[in-house]
């Protein structure tokens, strides 16, 4: 008898796990998140720091004349003639619009915040050999991957609702050592090892992916994912900096490709609730991966007006073709689409920035008040052709003599209907704004 009522069971949980099956075939795609491991929010576009730059659109690769030339164009470090102590705070709120043509139900508008230290710097210029020359440590971080967005979809024809949540944490950031000499009274060239490495800075992310699934918000299946990936590698930023004459400078930078080493590790858990007792199914995996980091290069130029007012403009392009995931087992992937290397097609992107600085100045009183502006297309990578980002920036700020200079700016960067590539089975575009605010110190000690 007790042999009857075992095999009445086994066979329950035979047509009961044979349910749940049919269950999952009917309920909406469920996407593999952390596939695209650098789905990145923010600019994807390799840019430096600084509230004086970014006031004015990020055109500073000819401009740079600060700390912050370590990560614009180390070849505009020559023009520092003090040592400098410079520490960039920035503070973001970035808002999606998402649609998803498949399911309307989902569309909704998410938010996201973040405060962080955008540049951390000391540099000391001396003389050596008849040459002018700068030393510079910095820290800067240039990737934000912080995300939460929250979806319910149904399904008109049997019923049942998936909630899905999907949050993502974490950013990239580099440990920078310079150098610049003065070739000849005109032209300096400079170079930063950037060294990416979870112990030196913030080099690392989470992605979390939440589903429930069930009839009428009572869920029948659960599924939860976490990832988590550390990043490290060495790469360089090599400028020059030439002034032609006293009203046109230009400059030039090459940010090297470079191989970095992922560690990744994976959790997994799928619950099927049911009678007697749920049904689970649990995974862990940890696995040493490889991306590829793409080369980028641009040149910048700045027309000086006069003592007060100059204007500048920069274009610059990094090689998104050439990002490339290496998985454990020796596929490779785009990053961008999650699509096999074979099948994807992401094209080079092109930032053109331009920007203006007008200073009022009080040689008595020794201190100085810049207004600044800027413009900026700053497209994004995506399978295809690059999604369109635009923006512009103001700023302001304070320099009294050789003690002290403070700086503020604001940042708008909106893009329309981009993003298709994230979920792309799904019909997934967003709308994305961002307001982001610097606030830069730099002292003269």
């Amino acid at each position: 008898m007790m042999m009857i009522k075992d095999n009445i069971s086994i066979g329950k949980n035979l047509v009961l796990s044979a349910a749940l099956l049919i269950i999952i075939q009917m309920c909406p795609v469920v996407p593999a998140f952390g596939v695209a491991e650098f789905e990145i929010p923010s600019s994807f576009n390799p840019v430096g720091s600084g509230a004086r730059a970014i006031g004015m659109g990020g055109a500073f690769i000819a401009a740079a004349d600060d700390a912050t030339a370590a990560s614009w164009n180390p070849g505009g470090l020559i023009r520092l003639t003090l040592p400098e102590f410079s520490i960039v705070t920035a503070g973001f709120h970035r808002k999606e619009d998402i649609d998803f043509q498949s399911n309307p139900e989902a569309a909704g508008s998410h938010s996201v915040s973040e405060k962080n230290i955008n540049y951390l710097s000391i540099t000391y210029p001396f003389g050596f050999f008849n040459r002018n020359m700068v030393v510079s440590l910095s820290y800067q971080h240039l990737y934000d991957l912080n995300r939460d967005w929250q979806f319910t979809f149904q399904n008109s024809m049997t019923g049942l609702e998936d909630q899905w949540d999907v949050a993502q944490s974490g950013g990239l950031s580099a440990v920078g050592l310079s150098y610049c000499i003065q070739v000849i009274p005109e032209l300096s060239a400079g170079f930063t090892l950037n060294f990416w490495d979870d112990d030196l800075g913030k080099n690392r992310w989470e992605q979390n992916f939440r589903a429930d699934s069930g009839f009428a918000g009572m869920p029948m299946i659960h599924f939860d994912r976490k990832e988590k990936f550390s990043f490290s590698g060495i790469n360089a930023n090599i400028g020059l900096l030439w002034r032609i004459n006293y009203k046109l400078s230009l400059g030039a930078v090459l940010k090297t490709p470079f191989s970095a080493d992922v560690k990744r590790e994976i959790e997994e858990n799928q619950i099927y609730i049911s009678e007697p007792e749920n049904i689970t199914f649990s995974e862990q995996d940890a696995r040493n991966e490889t991306v590829e980091m793409p080369m980028s290069y641009g040149i910048g130029l700045v027309y000086r007006c006069s003592d007060q007012l100059f204007m500048s403009a920069d274009i610059y392009r990094t090689e998104w073709g050439d990002f490339i995931y290496r998985e454990e087992n020796g596929n490779e992937k785009s990053p961008v689409s999650a699509r096999p290397l074979s099948e994807s097609d992401v094209k080079p992107t092109h930032q053109i920035r331009a920007g203006a600085e007008y200073r009022f100045m009080n040689p008595n009183k020794g201190y100085i008040i810049p207004v600044r502006c800027g413009i900026f297309y700053d497209p994004a990578p995506a399978e295809g052709n690059p999604d369109d980002f635009y923006g512009f920036s103001i700023g302001s700020g304070f320099t009294l003599n050789d003690r002290f200079s403070l700086d503020i700016a604001y940042q708008y960067r909106f893009g329309n209907d981009v993003g298709d590539h994230i979920l792309e089975p799904l019909g997934f575009s967003q709308d994305v704004k961002e307001h982001t605010l610097y606030f830069s110190v730099i002292f003269y000690p």
